[in-house]
């Protein structure tokens, strides 16, 4: 009786279980990526025998139980993991390097202090053997260098620094490894030599040196913050931006509008249609005997396409472009177009082809909009009335997409960017408008004038409608509490909203509404969920303890990335010197020290570091140095080498005494973190100092 009834429940989601396909996938793949070592040679291929039945059973329909569809799924996902990981697979930089630097320039941005920065490829370095050669280095450029002009193609040597990418600033946090290793990113660092141009820029990178033209003709015409505006919409290029305009778009929640996603493809692409449409149609011979429509929604595809290469593919305009294209076959077929099962094949695609991108704020977001725009209209269609008048519809319409976008995306942008913008919705209702009346149809004129030499035309256009922008994020986020800041959540979170989400949206019947209960256990944990007491950056020369007003930090500067990002998220505002400002920490020349609970930790830096650290080591005492101490068993000693093997450490107190976390425990042994397997150390090198922590 209990197994029909099952069945009479899996049956009545007939013609909804493909919308279950991505997900299936997606937990395969997070499963993947949350292994703490990579699997064995003998699992891979019990793995692939296992699909390989799995696929016989389904094409010879032995069977076609839904469940044992989605275990086969969930198995695939996790292969996909596994074979993108094999595809990125490229050498590491594993010591700090400092000579010269051949490569030739595919990627130019900024770095967070404004300085330019180049991705190489095509690396030599000095005294290594080419196996060992990262297969792209990432370089910021210091010192005088403008006699530079770089471009993408271009051969340049340059004498800098490299190290290997650095892991999360505290346990459990932002993994920049992984993301390296995914973009075959082998080495970061810094350049303060000038650097020499070794060749000009060849026929290879066309793609990426009409990007670099059409961004160079656009400040041309436009300077500034507008034309660095327009670079972003046109070519997806941010590097013009001033971080002060930058951090504007972002407090009034308008940053969506830099990244080309759904929004600036869906109205290039309608634009185009509609244009090639009208073309058509007014000539008589191809408006009579030609398909007008699909031919104009194939135009539409191709020029998405361009639009897709142009800006440089990233998750959100890959899923956009999907989106739009079948959207655009929909109508060539006389189908219904923008549905679920749209949402679940883009989803299904990105999956497959770039399977890292799952836990990025770039897939998360986009999906999350795109998927609650679809259910929410789904559910209220016909309800705006087509006797209102045009106005009334359209910004009724506008003020519900941007308030269900933004409240779909928001508890992924309050976990991944730490706040929450109170006036979010006011911005977009004052600022999207323009994007789709003026901005993107403008672009396209340019684009369309631009072999005669016209595209200034578009430009001029663009310039009144980005200036109105600029000034809308920066009133908003000059108002009153324009940001709420947000403290981190705890891993569990964001994969509890997502499951209970999609169980809401996805399951038929009165059972949907048990996602609600997925959700409310994730505000519940996130709300109770409380951060470290003091963190240790992995090259000891900041720590943080949390005192009675926030964390308190053990210097005002230097270290600032690993200090801004452990403010961000405790969800605290201030800045790194106020941090530093407040009471908690002991000062005593360039010793510093705190109590917490039944430890003390101590901070010892400046001079003769290693000799005043091993005079500090008392049972008790936790002591973070810069240098390089002698072995002791009196205290637990993190040391340059000891931080070296773990990373960043975090410290919690308990009843019990003490809990430490270590980053390198949180990342286990895979390819992307080097793990401390692999480098010769103990896998947990936690258990060492807890062992110590024991004996007091």
């Amino acid at each position: 009786m209990t197994d029909r009834l099952a069945r009479l429940r899996l049956d009545a989601q007939r013609g909804g279980l493909f919308l279950w396909s991505p997900v299936c996938l997606g937990v395969g793949i997070g499963l993947y990526l949350a292994l703490p070592a990579e699997p064995s040679g003998m699992a891979w291929v019990v793995l692939a025998i296992a699909l390989a039945c799995g696929a016989v059973a389904l094409v010879a329909g032995l069977w076609r139980w839904p469940p044992a569809i989605g275990i086969v799924l969930v198995a695939l996902g996790f292969a996909v993991g596994g074979v993108r990981n094999w595809q990125v697979a490229a050498p590491v930089l594993d010591f700090r390097y400092y000579g010269a630097v051949e490569g030739r320039i595919v990627e130019i941005d900024r770095s967070a202090s404004e300085k330019p920065r180049l991705t190489l490829d095509r690396v030599v370095l000095e005294r290594m053997d080419p196996d060992d050669i990262p297969a792209r280095v990432r370089l910021s450029l210091h010192g005088e260098q403008s006699w530079l002009d770089p471009r993408p193609g271009q051969r340049i040597a340059v004498t800098a620094f490299l190290s290997p990418p650095q892991g999360p600033v505290e346990p459990g946090g932002f993994d920049f490894q992984r993301m390296a290793w995914f973009e075959r990113l082998g080495a970061v660092g810094y350049a303060r030599t000038p650097a020499l141009l070794m060749e000009p820029s060849g026929r290879a990178l066309r793609i990426d040196r009409l990007r670099d033209r059409i961004a160079r003709y656009v400040r041309t015409h436009l300077p500034g913050e507008e034309g660095a505006i327009a670079v972003a919409l046109t070519t997806g290029d941010r590097s013009g931006l001033s971080q002060e305009t930058l951090q504007d778009l972002r407090d009034a929640n308008l940053a969506h509008l830099l990244a080309i996603s759904g929004l600036h493809m869906g109205i290039l692409t309608g634009v185009v249609f509609g244009a090639a449409r009208i073309l058509l149609a007014a000539v008589p011979g191809p408006a009579l005997n030609w398909p007008a429509k699909s031919l104009a929604a194939v135009i539409a595809i191709g020029a998405g396409a361009f639009y897709l290469a142009l800006s440089g593919g990233n998750v959100a305009t890959q899923r956009a472009f999907i989106m739009a294209t079948v959207v655009l076959v929909a109508v060539i077929l006389g189908r219904r177009a923008l549905t679920l099962r749209a949402v679940a094949i883009a989803a299904l695609i990105v999956l497959t082809f770039r399977p890292e991108a799952l836990s990025g704020p770039g897939f998360q977001m986009s999906f999350a909009a795109t998927t609650a725009l679809v259910v929410v209209y789904r559910l209220l269609r016909n309800r705006l009335g087509p006797g209102r008048p045009g106005p009334v519809r359209f910004a009724s319409s506008l003020v519900l997409s941007s308030a269900i976008a933004g409240a779909a995306t928001a508890p992924f942008a309050a976990a991944h960017f730490n706040q929450v913008s109170q006036y979010g919705l006011l911005a977009n209702v004052l600022s999207v408008p323009l994007m789709g009346s003026v901005l993107m149809p403008a672009a396209v004129l340019a684009a369309v004038l631009a072999p005669l030499g016209l595209a200034w035309i578009g430009l001029e256009i663009m310039a009144p409608a980005i200036r109105w922008i600029l000034g809308v994020a920066n009133w908003v986020a000059g108002l009153e509490g324009a940001t709420i800041p947000v403290p981190s959540p705890g891993e569990a979170v964001l994969p509890l909203i997502a499951v209970g989400s999609l169980w809401a949206i996805l399951w038929r019947g009165r059972w949907a509404m048990a996602g609600a209960a997925p959700v409310v256990c994730a505000f519940a944990l996130w709300t109770a969920s409380s951060r470290p007491d003091v963190l240790i950056d992995a090259s000891g020369g900041l720590i943080g303890v949390m005192g009675p007003e926030g964390r308190v930090l053990s210097k005002p500067r230097g270290a600032g990335f690993a200090a801004r990002v452990w403010l961000e998220n405790d969800g605290d505002s201030v800045d790194q010197e106020a941090a530093a400002a407040r009471p908690g920490l002991e000062r005593d020349g360039d010793t510093l020290w705190a109590r917490v609970g039944d430890v003390e930790i101590w901070h010892v830096f400046g001079r003769g570091g290693a000799e005043r650290a091993a005079a500090a080591c008392r049972p008790g005492r936790i002591v973070v140095t810069t240098a390089d101490v002698e072995a002791t068993e009196d205290c637990v000693m993190l040391d340059e080498t000891a931080l070296r093997e773990t990373g960043s450490v975090s410290v919690r107190a308990t009843e019990d005494g003490v809990l430490i976390s270590t980053a390198a425990e949180h990342a286990g042994s895979r390819p992307w973190s080097r793990g401390p397997a692999d480098m010769g150390v103990p896998l947990v090198p936690v258990d060492r100092l807890v062992a110590q922590l024991d004996k007091f």
